[in-house]
């Protein structure tokens, strides 16, 4: 494991017109990020209900990074549906007990190498900051 990366793991839901792109050309530049990042790819991440995140932090993700075209997808009203699910899903995790920063949404093209490795980072530190999913409602 990377001597940077929190030892809770980190998913990316990448799109496979801009992000996935953005997140391969990283690999082929030979730049590193934290090796606790799992990505799946997906043709939007409008696809997954707000249940996915919630069970995603309950097995213990620690960090959830949507990477999406923003408003360039490919899918007429993909992207507003995206932004609005992401909106109820931060009200279910303040319900929950769960700090919101915990998950992110941004838009990263098929070149954006340093930006992809900006918001893993960013993702990793707040993770290391706040621990286990579910931990800052225990200490709350």
């Amino acid at each position: 494991m990377d001597a940077c990366a929190s030892k809770y793991p980190i998913l990316i839901l990448a799109t496979e017109d801009c992000s996935y792109p953005g997140a391969n050309s990283v690999g082929q530049a030979h730049q590193n990020y934290p090796d606790n990042t799992y990505i799946i790819r997906t043709p939007t991440p409008a696809l997954f209900p707000e249940k996915f995140y919630l069970d995603c932090f309950a097995k213990g993700i620690g960090g959830i990074i949507i990477m999406s075209c923003g408003v360039e997808c490919p899918y007429e009203g993909a992207y507003p549906a995206l932004a609005k699910r992401v909106d109820k899903i931060y009200v279910l995790m303040k319900e929950q007990g769960l700090d919101i920063r915990r998950l992110r949404l941004t838009a990263i093209c098929t070149v954006c190498n340093r930006a992809f490795i900006k918001e893993v980072n960013q993702m990793n530190q707040v993770v290391s900051e706040l621990g286990a999913p579910g931990s800052e409602a225990r200490a709350a």
